[in-house]
């Protein structure tokens, strides 16, 4: 039986848990909010406070918390079929449905094979791997080594932090893998060209990754990992013109692109994918969080068909993947992916996340002419929003970390969660918003920034 006494749960919390992303003694000093219930968009705590969930559980729970129908996907497979291997010998029905439904949904991507994970971090992991075993497979064994971009987020396994562009995900674990070199990030708030005009700085920065290809030796170099929109780094999006240019040197210099759409993927932002909305196709799509709506861990790494065609080709062993986890095609997963895939088609979610999205990125400009706190808001591709915190505007000096917690709290009182990420406040909610919704999320930040101004 779970204890539902809110003091019990707040007493024990950090006792006997790390939490991920915080410090254990921050987490025994502070506790956080306990949430015990979670309906439509909103989430209830223990003490039986509902605000609505402007993070969306972690970019993941798409069409929100009452979606029946996964529910009852996920409690059919666990009568008719709770677990069984996908490892060499054998499979189950559900995961095979499945990848033929992926395969029809990305089709337009170009992506027909799919490699089945339990998460994000398991599907970069994936990616990173089959991406050097790829050109092994042709013969190109000196091709190992990694590019990304500065501020992206690839999950928490070592070849994932390798590659992430972020410090306080990767210093305190270091040394971690060699070969990875990190590009700037078009980011026209902070750069190091000093230029905030967004195609201008897409050029110079594909510019510095094709000078970097050069310099390191294009013969050396596996794949090029990156986000369509960096995310947890601070709601990034590129100028239109950026990964397509990045996808044009990869095929130049014979380089794999890893599009890494944890976060984007399944509409996320306003198309059914980000590589769909910058028009290219990846050789691998890292897939997860939506893929079950948060319900289930799940992943699923998807192929292009000219990759998958060499892996298949191959007579000389070598494309034998020794690679994989206990949990990759999970049946129970499996099905909630299913029913998951198809209610998010049927909903053609897309739509409400392009006009919910402009109303949120339109409402944070509004409160930047408000709240001389404010120094950048991003966003403007379906619902994922950042609004950047500064303690003074004209030198974009950033605000302290604390301003985003104590907003974040505010925010929380006043009937709202949102997300502090350093200096930035991070928006993603379910993409089954209503107008209002979106309403509630800006007024509550408009007395958050209010009272912390």
């Amino acid at each position: 039986m779970i204890h539902s006494n809110a003091n019990f749960l707040k007493e024990n919390n950090a006792k006997h848990i790390f939490h991920p992303m915080a410090h254990p003694k921050d987490s025994l000093d502070n506790p956080p909010a306990i949430i015990t219930g979670g309906k439509g968009v909103r989430i209830i705590d223990a003490e039986g406070n509902e605000t609505i969930d402007a993070v969306g559980g972690l970019w993941n729970v798409n069409l929100g918390y009452s979606c029946d129908v996964i529910k009852e996907a996920i409690s059919q497979q666990l009568n008719t079929l709770p677990y069984y291997s996908t490892f060499r010998g054998t499979s189950n029905d559900a995961v095979i449905q499945l990848s033929y439904d992926l395969a029809e949904f990305f089709n337009e991507d170009g992506l027909s094979r799919t490699f089945f994970t339990s998460g994000g971090s398991d599907s970069v992991e994936t990616a990173l791997r089959l991406s050097r075993q790829y050109h092994k497979i042709r013969g190109d064994h000196g091709r190992v080594k990694f590019l990304s971009l500065k501020k992206g987020y690839h999950g928490t396994h070592i070849g994932g932090a390798s590659v992430n562009g972020n410090a306080n995900f990767r210093t305190a674990y270091e040394p971690l893998l060699p070969g990875c070199y990190h590009m700037p990030a078009p980011y026209t708030y902070r750069n190091p060209f000093n230029e905030n005009d967004p195609q201008k700085l897409a050029k110079l920065c594909v510019d510095a990754i094709e000078a970097e290809i050069v310099f390191q030796g294009a013969s050396t170099i596996a794949a090029f990992i990156m986000e369509p929109i960096l995310g947890a780094g601070g709601v990034i999006p590129p100028h239109k013109s950026f990964m397509p240019m990045v996808r044009k040197i990869c095929d130049k210099y014979g380089i794999l692109l890893i599009a890494d759409e944890v976060i984007t993927a399944y509409g996320r932002t306003g198309a059914w994918s980000g590589s769909r909305l910058w028009g290219i196709q990846p050789d691998f799509m890292c897939t997860a969080k939506a893929i079950t709506n948060g319900y289930f861990p799940f992943g699923a790494v998807m192929i292009h068909s000219n990759v998958a065609k060499i892996f298949e080709e191959d007579k000389t062993g070598a494309a034998a993947i020794g690679h994989g986890y206990t949990y990759s095609g999970h049946p129970v997963g499996a099905a909630a992916a299913i029913a998951c895939l198809k209610e998010t088609q049927r909903l053609n979610i897309v739509e409400n996340a392009d006009a919910r999205g402009t109303e949120l990125y339109q409402g944070a400009l509004t409160l930047m002419k408000k709240h001389e706190l404010i120094g950048d808001i991003r966003g403007g591709h379906g619902l994922m929003v950042a609004i950047e915190l500064v303690s003074d505007r004209d030198n974009k000096t950033p605000a302290e970390s604390a301003t985003a917690l104590n907003i974040q709290q505010a925010a929380y009182k006043a009937g709202v969660m949102v997300r502090a990420s350093g200096n930035n406040i991070i928006l993603s909610p379910p993409l089954v918003l209503t107008k209002d919704d979106v309403s509630q999320i800006i007024h509550a930040l408009d007395i958050a920034l209010t009272n912390n101004g």
